[in-house]
């Protein structure tokens, strides 16, 4: 029997949950079966699940066995919200429009906030997504390539860039800083908000098992409120 700890089993875990050999809505191989290939004690097994259980990579549910989570940030003290979803909420019809779409080095702030080499590789998406077709937030973010390199291939016009990372790349932790910034002229317009006017704005990154995932800022038309479970 191997030697290897719960935590090399559980890297072993994340690395199929990375690569896609066990997408989003997967149903995991029994503990016992996994003891077997993996060569491990059950025990062992156990552990690393419940790690990745705590973390929100896996759901597990008594009898019903270990599924890889949907949205991942299910167990986070604020979810990240499908924003579809959100104006859906709301009663209202939600569209998007893509509009910037460029493969780019990481500006200064972006890497330093990642903790990314100076203008590593990234893809950088803006998106207006529209509420009863008036504006309802400008999602402007960065994709670190190394990271995600399917990402080249998705067509964002069809997929917000929200969604897409919701429904297909985990995450284990990350950061959120939210402030009221004043609305810049091009911002304004997006918007349809008075320059100057103070915007609800969300700086969010992310990380999955340390390796950055992505960075973007939510700015929200005038109006918006908003709301978290405690």
């Amino acid at each position: 029997m191997s030697r290897r700890g719960w935590q090399e089993v559980q890297d072993e875990l994340i690395g199929r949950i990375n690569d896609g050999a066990w997408p989003p809505g997967t149903l995991l191989p029994a503990e016992t079966a996994l003891a077997v290939e993996l060569g491990v004690a059950r025990t062992t097994v156990n552990r690393a699940l419940r790690g990745l259980a705590e973390s929100g990579l896996v759901d597990r549910k008594r009898k019903a066995g270990t599924v890889v989570a949907e949205h991942p940030p299910a167990r986070a003290v604020l979810t990240i919200p499908v924003i579809r979803k959100e104006v859906e909420g709301q009663g209202k019809t939600w569209r998007h429009h893509l509009l910037l779409r460029e493969a780019a080095p990481a500006p200064a702030p972006i890497s330093a906030r990642l903790h990314l080499p100076a203008r590593a590789p990234m893809l950088h998406l803006v998106a207006l997504h529209l509420a009863d077709k008036r504006p309802f937030l400008l999602e402007d973010r960065w994709l670190n390539l190394a990271a995600l390199p399917e990402a080249e291939d998705v067509d964002f016009h069809a997929t917000s860039p929200n969604e897409w990372l919701l429904a297909h790349v985990p995450y284990t932790t990350g950061d959120l800083s939210i402030s009221a910034e004043p609305a810049g002229e091009d911002t304004a317009d997006l918007l349809a908000a008075p320059e100057g006017a103070a915007l609800l704005t969300l700086d969010r990154a992310t990380w999955n098992d340390g390796r950055a995932i992505t960075a973007v800022r939510l700015t929200y038309a005038p109006g918006y409120k908003m709301r978290a479970a405690l």
